[in-house]
């Protein structure tokens, strides 16, 4: 593979991502008492009830769904298959290079994620989450983690870079 300076600005940003979502995991898993089904774990206010720190270790996928699946199945579908588009998500982006800076950090985003909380799934068993936010009703999330953001923050990069593509080329 050539090392040029596109190829190194997209392992930048997935090195990094990954490096951001490590560290705060590791530091909430040394400072915050975690939930476990016998104790509700420790409950930090950031921004008084608006937005919550916490230690919840995630078996599953995005808000645990999958966390009840049996082990071979959820090997397969929280494990192998994200490896596998992760890879070739990878691959595409290396190979295409008609992708623009906002495309490459979006798709490098969210491989970074994924291979956080997949190394997660792989050392610990489970993803560390730790972030709430409650906008009185309004607005209210589940637990997430870095990785989570990154992912959700390159998909919405992906969705206005291909509205703008979209309103260009209908002109």
């Amino acid at each position: 593979m050539k090392f040029t300076k596109r190829t190194i600005y997209i392992f930048l940003v997935i090195v990094v991502t990954i490096a951001i979502d490590q560290i705060s995991k590791v530091l909430v898993r040394t400072s915050i008492q975690p939930r476990t089904e016998f104790q509700p774990g420790e409950r930090i206010s950031v921004i008084r009830d608006l937005f919550i720190m916490m230690n919840v270790e995630n078996t599953g996928a995005f808000l645990g769904m999958g966390s009840d699946l049996n082990p071979t199945l959820r090997i397969i579908l929280l494990l192998i298959l994200p490896i596998l588009v992760l890879g070739f998500v990878l691959r595409h982006i290396l190979k295409d290079t008609s992708l623009d800076k906002w495309s490459l950090f979006a798709f490098s985003s969210i491989i970074g994620g994924g291979i956080a909380n997949v190394y997660d799934r792989i050392v610990y068993g489970s993803v560390t989450d730790f972030f709430f936010i409650d906008l009185g009703g309004v607005f209210r999330t589940g637990i997430f983690n870095m990785a989570d953001l990154s992912v959700t923050t390159g998909m919405i990069i992906l969705v206005f870079v291909s509205f703008g593509q979209k309103k260009t080329s209908d002109k």
